[in-house]
């Protein structure tokens, strides 16, 4: 999985090179801003697959287009490490504004929000407040909220704020990722509090002391993580299987005949990726939720979508060298 990011470099450098006349006749400052923007072009290409455009009304679209096919939408403003408190209160309000905009364009959907987006750089007490906000208003609409999980310094507080909002708030989830080895505790300890969870492989680089680093040992450690989830369906609502592999989701599938929890889980997928699979699900009857980005903090969300998939990395390379 993390080689993927080495593949990106390399492709950076193969755009060095091949317009090293450029540089030649325009001087190193032009070249340099000149392989930045062409390779952000070129990205935000790609990234149009996953990325519904820069505004909620470019979301809402995709989401009425996602229950036209019988699949839930989850909503996402991007953005991210953000330690500015303008910045952080507008993210806020937006996602108050999204969930009202849901409601009034009849959209089968919710919202998924990223903890670092709404405070928790500047403290544990910041975020939780913004999150008290958006939850309040999810809440009084009769909305679900979903927590997305960030990079393994901010896994413990992000399970310790979804845990003191589940007292108040019970429409919410949080997502777990499978590359990390905490997580096998982590579940057990959502499960015991009647967590709804979302389970997902990961999109960050950690170290070796607390991350498999080979994709057959997150792939193990997800089926695991499933499994739990299965067999602990009675202590939960609903759960989500957030995958496009499909030998986990087919896994997935003989699971939910085995406990009979067709009911209370659902398969979520990124906008733009394996639509044919999803409609598959549709047609079998499965609950499945589609999650729609939007906004112009586009990049850093589109750069580990790259590194997820090596059919992104050769679609990027595809786009370098076609007009």
């Amino acid at each position: 999985m993390f080689s993927d990011e080495v593949l990106i470099e390399e492709l950076m450098y193969d755009i060095l090179v091949a317009k090293n006349w450029y540089a030649e006749i325009s001087g190193p400052q032009n070249f340099s801003s000149y392989t930045s923007t062409l390779l952000e072009r070129l990205i935000f290409k790609l990234a149009k697959r996953w990325v519904s455009g820069s505004t909620n009304k470019d979301a809402l679209s995709a989401g009425k287009n996602s229950n036209k096919r019988g699949i839930s939408a989850i909503l996402n403003f991007l953005g991210e490490d953000s330690i500015d408190s303008t910045t952080i209160d507008q993210t806020t309000a937006e996602y108050c504004l999204l969930l009202e905009l849901l409601k009034t364009n009849g959209i089968h959907g919710c919202i998924s929000v990223k903890p670092t987006q709404v405070g928790l750089r500047i403290s544990y007490d910041t975020c939780l407040h913004n999150f008290r906000q958006i939850a309040e208003k999810a809440k009084s609409l009769g909305r679900f909220m979903w927590i997305d999980i960030e990079s393994f310094q901010f896994v413990e507080n992000t399970i310790s704020i979804y845990l003191e909002l589940l007292k108040n708030y019970d429409a919410m989830g949080v997502a777990l990722q499978s590359y990390l080895k905490r997580s096998s505790s982590d579940l057990l300890h959502l499960l015991e509090e009647g967590a709804k969870v979302r389970l997902v492989k990961g999109a960050y680089r950690q170290n070796e002391a607390n991350a498999f680093q080979s994709i057959d040992k997150i792939n193990s450690n997800f089926s695991q993580l499933m499994k739990m989830l299965f067999e602990n369906s009675g202590n939960t609502d609903i759960f989500a299987i957030a995958t496009h592999d499909s030998r986990l989701i087919n896994e997935a599938i003989e699971l939910s005949e085995k406990f009979g929890t067709d009911k209370r889980f659902e398969f979520q997928l990124l906008m733009g990726i394996h639509d044919e699979m999803k409609k598959m699900l549709v047609e079998r009857r499965f609950k499945v939720s589609e999650y729609i980005p939007y906004g112009s903090q586009w990049f850093p969300y589109s750069i580990r979508r790259i590194r997820e998939r090596k059919r992104n990395i050769l679609l990027l390379a595809r786009s370098i060298i076609q007009p």
